[in-house]
């Protein structure tokens, strides 16, 4: 592949150059860059393609972790619930959790023990506390056996929707995002990184004080194939997978069940249809690009929701599934569920004079403001200048001016005449108020474009294309409007050739 000829802006020498983009790499990104610094991103796929849109899609405290007294983790978890709800209001909503009790797993009193320091260690405002509940059998989703539980609060989150409205912040306040462009190499010369990035169009180079190193399943692997470096940390990759299947209960509760292995699994209502259950924890030793289900997972999860459930699960009821490989520090643990998912930030400098490589090691989406956070504190000595930190009170895109999402879906439909309530609340949930970006002056639906199935519009799908680096027909179902499960094959390929055309007629205006 031959070296594109390199334009004045990408010889620029940026303060930082993030590699990565998940959520802790744009969270990075979009801290640093508010602080006052020139910022670099890249990212070798799509935004949240990989570990980041492959969670539980929960802000959570992490009442489990309680029990390996990780009280620092769940104490900042459970602050930053609040933290977040009040950032991205469209994204993330409160939910309460039923924790079904199982005598012989788990007492009654260890559980309310954990129930009290999951309502106190951190600062709640808005979630509700928790309380015992007894379960009347003719209403009851569980078996007549589960008599009683207990409920408490955390909240549900478009997992990859939080990651682009970071990427989208940090690019509005001037930071450089770009994806489907691979760092190949990294070398330091006179205190600079030399950054060698890949992309469909070549190779070229970029400068960067600072190397953030925030490539999450690959984190150990860059330092070692790509920077020839010794990593300060290993990293244990632990995968997580979760099925799909029909909504087996009615109502907006998630279940958090207990298994005789100690692990809990989620039960959790899912785009309305669905519900989702989840997750394992199992080692993984392959390509991190390609982590899929294995049958024994499928059968845990299986066994776990009919020993819970009255509605019992077959394998041909699953409508979906999807895995993800979780980069966790290693701490030497022989359970893959106890280790820490707490994260560990390693700065690495030989001398002085060297250029400063951080990289990050674990962590959980909850965290990810905090873990910038973090990582501002660590770059600190080398830009004197910094600014304080911002991110806490900061709105996400969308939440601007956003009374509540329930008017905003009103406002909707009043204002786009055929715009049916599972559109409007689509798109009040995944855009806020950004959604009149790209609903502009429209006053129907039959002026947002080419209709391709399922309220998607040629309009939305320029904009996300146009401002939320969105590429493929994947890139819109999965990680920008979560409709995946509704397309079909031949709906999808109508969508691949209006994209390869969009494609097109923006390259031709790019040239012109």
């Amino acid at each position: 592949m031959s070296v594109m000829n390199q334009t004045h802006e990408q010889l620029t020498c940026y303060d930082i150059a993030v590699i990565g983009g998940g959520i802790n790499g744009v969270g990075i990104a979009n801290d640093a860059v508010g602080r006052g610094l020139s910022v670099f991103l890249c990212e070798k796929d799509d935004l949240a393609s990989h570990t980041s849109s492959a969670s539980s899609k929960l802000i959570h405290g992490g009442l489990r972790y309680l029990e390996h007294k990780e009280f620092r983790l769940v104490r900042e978890a459970l602050a930053e619930r609040e933290v977040l709800l009040s950032k991205a209001p469209h994204i993330i909503r409160p939910m309460r959790f039923i924790m079904p009790h199982q005598p012989h797993l788990r007492p009654a009193w260890l559980i309310r023990t954990g129930l009290f320091f999951y309502d106190h260690l951190g600062k709640r405002e808005k979630l509700a506390g928790s309380n015992l509940v007894q379960f009347v059998p003719e209403t009851s989703p569980l078996k007549d056996q589960i008599t009683r539980g207990f409920e408490y609060s955390d909240c549900a989150v478009d997992d990859s929707r939080l990651v682009i409205l970071n990427a989208m912040q940090a690019h509005e306040n001037g930071a450089k995002i770009v994806t489907q462009t691979r760092c190949v190499s990294a070398r330091r010369e006179n205190g600079i990184w030399i950054v060698q990035l890949e992309n469909e169009q070549g190779v070229y180079q970029i400068q960067a004080k600072v190397l953030v190193n925030a490539a999450g399943p690959w984190v150990a692997k860059f330092i070692k194939q790509d920077l020839k470096l010794k990593s300060q940390y290993g990293i244990r990759l632990i995968q997580g997978s979760h099925i799909i299947v029909p909504k087996i209960y009615e109502g907006d509760k998630a279940f958090i069940m207990q298994n005789d292995d100690q692990r809990i699994v989620f039960a959790i209502p899912y785009l309305t249809k669905y519900t989702m259950i989840g997750t394992t924890d199992r080692e993984y030793d392959g390509d991190p690009n390609h982590v899929e289900i294995t049958q024994q997972e499928i059968e845990y999860l299986l066994d776990i929701s009919n020993d819970h459930f009255k509605t019992q699960l077959i394998q041909d009821d699953i409508v979906q599934t999807f895995s993800g490989a979780r980069p966790l520090c290693d701490d030497e643990s022989d359970n893959p569920a106890v280790i820490t998912r707490d994260y560990t930030l390693s700065l690495s400098q030989d001398h002085e004079s060297d250029a400063p490589l951080l990289s990050v090691f674990g962590g959980k989406l909850t965290t990810y403001r905090k873990l910038a956070e973090s990582a501002m504190d660590h770059l600190k000595k080398f830009f004197p200048e910094l600014g304080a930190s911002w991110t806490e009170k900061a709105l996400l895109p969308g939440a601007e001016n956003l009374d509540s999402v329930e008017s905003l879906i009103a406002e909707i439909q009043h204002k786009i005449k055929g715009c049916d309530a599972e559109t409007a609340n689509r798109w009040a949930h995944a855009f806020g108020n950004r959604v009149w970006k790209f609903l502009n002056h429209s006053t129907s639906m039959h002026e947002l474009g080419q209709n391709f199935g399922h309220g998607l519009y040629a309009q939305e799908i320029d904009y996300v294309v146009d401002q939320e680096w969105a590429q493929t027909s994947q890139d819109i179902l999965k990680r920008r409007t979560k409709l995946y499960l509704q397309f079909s094959d031949v709906e999808i390929q109508a969508l691949d050739e209006y994209l390869v055309g969009l494609h097109e007629r923006r390259l031709q205006k790019n040239v012109a």
